[in-house]
């Protein structure tokens, strides 16, 4: 028997196994085939882009590792991209930021057009994916004394708000060209090291400088923008101007998306207790996806309890409709492209076992009181299965089963990657 036909056996007995209890795999799996992810570019050129290859990430980035193999050119990191998607079960959409611009003469980020990003357009449709933008407010000179749109400088404002206008266009571009709505998170690194006098004048500037970005109204069936709030970080240890408050609030107002990353809160907070409390008030979500070591260090995603935790709250409360899932994390300790296969799968395996449960009952047993029932159940679907399902999804999409994708990437680094 060789291993499709184990799969299909395995999947077939799971399949009974999870009817018992009321849960249709068959649906499972189709409705894990309809999520997107978004998956972030950056990790696999460690975040250097094509506008200022050679220019110091500043702004609170950093890298850790130097794995050989390492993307330098546009068809170099698409060709990443190929493979790494190739692994990953779906069809699912692509993370730009703006310092990937592929043009044919130097520009400065204050100038960049639509058609500076349509060699990744003409990609993307090659492959069958949808874009998402990001404006680039970190590692470039106008980022003075740590402030770009909350500058008290008004030529370092104007500079960042006319990037933030270009982002926008560029990233209608990629809806109209595409057909699909692309989501243009905005993040800046802007605040202060030690105690501010005055935390109020900064977060006006950052307000208005965002009012002016979005002034010009887009249709949204191409375009949304959404806003990444950041806990006291690197460089901002004592006053971050766009805090999770500043930007939940910033999101109502304007009836735009929120950013979650992961990585952005206190270790000890649950991040999948926010979607429910904002979600209903808010207009949307977007979440960056990483795995924060005791600060948020970005390492790649794994089938870890706070990614459970992350998936089974927009399964269990049916939000993954109005959220949107991308990944943020960059390794260079690994070889770039598994990165973006261990922590995609990681991803979709989460939401397949939140979706493995019989929700609608536990959510009646939990109405009736029936605590016992609702934590007895819980537990037992620990040890469900659910293995198996996820393996006959892979084998539905042509993509390698368990570890077998390791064997494509050793092959890819050989022959591609460790030629460069």
């Amino acid at each position: 028997m060789n291993k499709e036909e184990n799969v299909k056996k395995s999947y077939e007995l799971a399949k009974e196994r999870y009817a018992a209890l009321g849960v249709d795999t068959e649906k499972a799996l189709e409705d894990l085939a309809k999520v997107k992810l978004s998956i972030h570019c950056w990790q696999g050129d460690d975040i250097h882009g094509f506008l200022f290859p050679n220019q110091e990430l500043t702004g609170g980035i950093g890298v850790s590792g130097n794995y050989p193999g390492l993307a330098t050119t546009p068809d170099q990191l698409s060709s990443d991209l190929s493979e790494g998607l190739s692994l990953i079960p779906g069809k699912h959409k692509v993370q730009l930021h703006a310092t990937y611009a592929v043009t044919d003469k130097p520009k400065d980020l204050d100038e960049l057009e639509p058609e500076d990003f349509k060699y990744w357009v003409d990609w993307a449709k090659k492959e069958g994916v949808g874009l998402d933008m990001n404006g680039t407010f970190f590692s470039h000179p106008m980022l003075k004394d740590g402030f770009t749109l909350a500058s008290p400088d008004k030529n370092v404002r104007d500079f960042w708000i006319e990037h933030g206008k270009r982002s926008r266009r560029i990233a209608e571009y990629f809806g109209k060209e595409l057909g699909q709505q692309s989501v243009n998170n905005f993040w800046v690194p802007d605040g202060y090291k030690d105690n501010p006098i005055d935390k109020i004048s900064p977060r006006r500037r950052l307000m208005a400088s965002l009012d002016e970005i979005i002034k010009e109204p887009m249709d949204e069936k191409n375009t949304i923008e959404a806003f990444e709030g950041k806990l006291f970080g690197t460089g901002v240890e004592s006053y971050t101007v766009g805090s999770h408050e500043f930007y939940e609030n910033y999101a109502l107002t304007r009836q735009k998306l929120w950013t979650i990353d992961a990585g952005h809160f206190h270790p000890t907070e649950d991040v999948s207790d926010k979607f429910s409390a904002f979600l209903l008030f808010g207009k949307g979500l977007m979440l960056h996806v990483s795995r924060p070591v005791r600060w948020d260090s970005d390492h790649v995603v794994i089938f870890d309890d706070a990614l459970i935790r992350i998936m089974r709250s927009l399964v269990r409360d049916d939000l993954l409709g109005r959220t949107n899932i991308g990944l943020d994390f960059f390794d260079a300790t690994i070889n770039r492209v598994s990165a973006w296969v261990v922590g995609a799968r990681a991803s979709q395996k989460a939401i397949l076992q939140a979706m493995l449960a019989p929700i609608d009952d536990l959510k009646k047993a939990e109405e009736q009181g029936d605590y016992t029932k609702r934590l007895a159940v819980t537990e037992e679907l620990k040890s469900y299965p659910f293995g198996a399902v996820w393996d006959e999804f892979c084998v539905r999409n042509n993509v390698p089963v368990g570890e077998d994708w390791l064997d494509n990437i050793k092959d890819y680094e050989n022959n591609v990657q460790f030629k460069r």
